[in-house]
C-alpha cells in the first residue's frame, strides 16, 4: 500500500512521492536552547522519531535533519540573567537535550546544525535576496519585503489583509512595512554578534532554517516538520525567503504535530507551565511517556495530566505482559496452531494503519487485537511453539518502531519442574499466609514457594485458599496468570 501523508499546505491527505525515488530528505524544526527540555518538546521529537523510523522501515534512504537555535533573543536574555555567554548556555542546554531524548529512546538525527555554525550560509542567502530585490538593508538590519512575494499565507490559510491587521513595528525597527520580517538584525550593545556586509549583527529567526535546509538537503525538501505553533509566522516566512532565493518549490509535504497542553493551554517555557523531561522520568518509565504520546494521532493536541499517564502505564503493562507471556510460550507451548493467519493479518492491518498518515493509535490497537487472540489460543492449549514465535516476531517489528516493550520474561512454575520432596514440603508446610512480608517476597525462591503452594491448593480443589494466595501476592505487586503450561508470575 502507498504511504499517505496529510499535507498542511494542501489541507488534504496525499500519496507520498519524494523528489528522488527511494530517498527522503526530512527537516524538523528543533528547539531554542535556553532552558531544560519539557514534555512538549518530547512530543514533537517522539512523533517524528516514529515517522523517520517508519520511513526507513518502508525502505527509504532517509536524511533526517533537526536544528538547534542557539542564538536568539531569549537565549541572550537568559544568559545575561545568569552572567554567562549565550553560546555557553546553548552548549549546556544542547547536551541536556541529547541526554533527555536519549532517555526517551529518540534516535538521533543524521545532522543537528546550529545557527551559530551556519552564519556564512545565512549571510550568503540574505545577500542573494537583496540582489534579487526581495530584501533591503536599513540601519544595519536586513528585512524581507513581503509585498514583493507571491502567495503569502498559502500555508496558514490567512489572507494578507488578515495578517496586516495584526502586524506592528517594534520599537527600534526600521522596516518599511509592518509585515516585513528581519533576515539580519543589527547588533545591540553587549549582544553576541558576527561581522557581515551590513555591519555587526546576528541572523533573524526564520533565515536559519532556510539556510540549513539548502545546505544539508537541497533546494526542495521532501518533508518539513514542526509544531502547529510554527505554521505562522515561522514556516510561512521560510517559504517566502526560500522560494524567492532558490526559484524552486521549498517543501513537498508539510507535517505539523499537535501541541501538548495542560488544561487545554499549550505547554511552554515562556508560559512557565511546563514539566521538564528529567522530572517526569523520576515518576514514569520512558516507555510510558513514549506510549502516552504515540497512543494518539501526531496531528492532534494532547492534554497532559498524571491521571492520563497512570492509565497509560496500566494499558502498556497489559501489552508488555502479553509480550512476556508469548516469549515464554516459545519454549512452553504444546498446541498445533502456528497462528500464521493471525499474525499475517496483524502485519497487514498494522502497516495499513501506519501507511495512513502514520496512524499510531490505530496501529497500537492492532497489536492489542493480536495479543488478545494469541493469549486466547495459548490459554486454550492450541498455540504451538512456532505460533508463539510468529506472534513475538510481529511484536518485535512493532517494537522496532514504537520502542515501548522491554525484553523481560515472566517466571513460569510447572509441577513437572519440581522434585517430589519440594512438592511434599509445599503440601505439608504450616507457614501462615498472613505473615507474608515484602522482605520475604524479595526472594524469588519464596515467591516460587507460594506459587507452588497455590498450585497444590488448586489440585486439591481448595480454590478459596488458592485465591487467598493470589490476592496476598497481588498486595505486593506480584501477579499470577494460569496457563496449560503452568502458573506464570511476574512483578508488576
Amino acid at each position: 500500500m502507498a504511504l499517505i501523508i496529510h499535507n498542511t499546505l494542501t489541507r488534504n491527505k496525499q500519496t507520498f512521492e519524494p523528489l528522488i525515488e527511494g530517498k527522503v530528505g526530512i527537516y524538523v524544526c528543533g528547539v531554542t536552547v535556553y532552558d531544560h527540555s519539557h514534555l512538549g518538546h518530547a512530543k514533537s521529537a517522539i512523533n517524528f522519531d516514529l515517522i523517520v523510523r517508519y520511513l526507513r522501515y518502508k525502505g527509504y534512504d532517509v536524511t533526517h535533519i533537526t536544528n538547534f537555535t542557539d542564538v536568539d533573543d531569549k537565549i541572550i536574555a537568559r544568559a545575561n540573567e545568569m552572567g554567562i555567554e549565550p553560546l555557553e548556555l546553548s552548549r549546556t542546554m544542547i547536551e541536556k537535550y541529547h541526554k533527555d531524548m536519549g532517555s526517551l529512546k529518540v534516535k538521533r538525527a543524521d545532522v543537528y546544525p546550529k545557527a551559530s555554525e551556519t552564519i556564512p550560509d545565512m549571510i550568503s542567502m540574505v545577500s542573494g535576496l537583496i540582489e534579487k530585490g526581495y530584501a533591503y538593508e536599513s540601519n544595519g538590519s536586513v528585512y524581507f519585503s513581503v509585498s514583493k512575494a507571491k502567495e503569502y499565507g498559502k500555508l496558514s490559510g490567512q489572507s494578507l489583509d488578515q495578517m496586516v491587521a495584526g502586524a506592528r513595528i517594534e520599537p527600534g525597527e526600521d522596516k518599511r512595512d509592518p509585515m516585513d520580517f528581519a533576515l539580519w538584525k543589527a547588533a545591540k550593545p553587549g549582544e553576541v554578534f558576527w561581522e557581515s556586509p551590513w555591519g555587526k549583527g546576528r541572523p533573524g529567526w526564520h533565515i536559519e532554517c532556510s539556510a540549513m535546509c539548502l545546505k544539508h538537503i537541497g533546494k526542495t525538501v521532501d518533508i518539513h516538520g514542526g509544531g502547529t505553533d510554527l505554521v505562522f509566522p515561522h514556516h510561512e516566512n521560510e517559504i517566502l525567503q526560500s522560494e524567492a532565493y532558490n526559484d524552486a518549490p521549498y517543501v513537498r509535504y508539510w507535517m505539523h504535530n499537535g501541541m501538548l497542553t495542560i488544561d487545554s493551554e499549550k505547554m511552554s517555557k515562556s508560559l512557565k507551565n511546563f514539566f521538564s523531561i528529567e522530572d517526569i522520568l523520576k515518576k514514569y518509565a520512558p516507555e510510558v511517556l513514549r506510549f502516552f504520546i504515540l497512543n494518539a494521532s501526531y496531528r492532534a493536541p494532547l492534554d497532559y495530566d498524571e491521571g492520563s499517564l497512570d492509565e497509560t502505564k496500566k494499558a502498556l503493562e497489559k501489552l508488555q505482559n502479553s509480550y512476556g507471556s508469548m516469549k515464554n510460550a516459545i519454549s512452553l507451548a504444546s498446541g498445533t496452531d502456528d497462528a500464521k493467519a493471525l499474525t499475517e493479518k496483524a502485519m497487514t492491518d498494522f502497516e495499513a494503519r501506519m501507511d495512513d498518515d502514520f496512524s499510531s493509535r490505530e496501529a497500537i490497537a492492532v497489536m492489542y487485537d493480536l495479543t488478545r487472540e494469541a493469549n486466547r489460543l495459548h490459554a486454550d492449549g492450541r498455540l504451538s511453539k512456532q505460533g508463539a514465535e510468529n506472534v513475538v516476531a510481529v511484536l518485535d517489528k512493532f517494537n522496532d518502531l514504537f520502542d515501548v516493550l522491554t525484553d523481560r520474561k515472566a517466571n513460569v512454575v510447572k509441577d513437572d519442574n519440581i522434585s517430589a520432596s519440594e512438592q511434599v514440603s509445599v503440601e505439608i508446610s504450616g507457614e501462615n499466609l498472613d505473615d507474608v512480608s515484602a522482605d520475604e517476597l524479595a526472594d524469588e525462591g519464596r515467591i516460587r514457594f507460594w506459587v507452588l503452594r497455590r498450585e497444590t491448593a488448586r489440585k486439591t480443589k481448595d480454590f478459596a485458599y488458592a485465591d487467598r494466595i493470589r490476592n496476598k501476592l497481588a498486595e505486593f505487586g506480584i501477579g499470577i496468570q494460569d496457563s496449560k503450561e503452568g502458573a506464570v508470575w511476574k512483578r508488576k
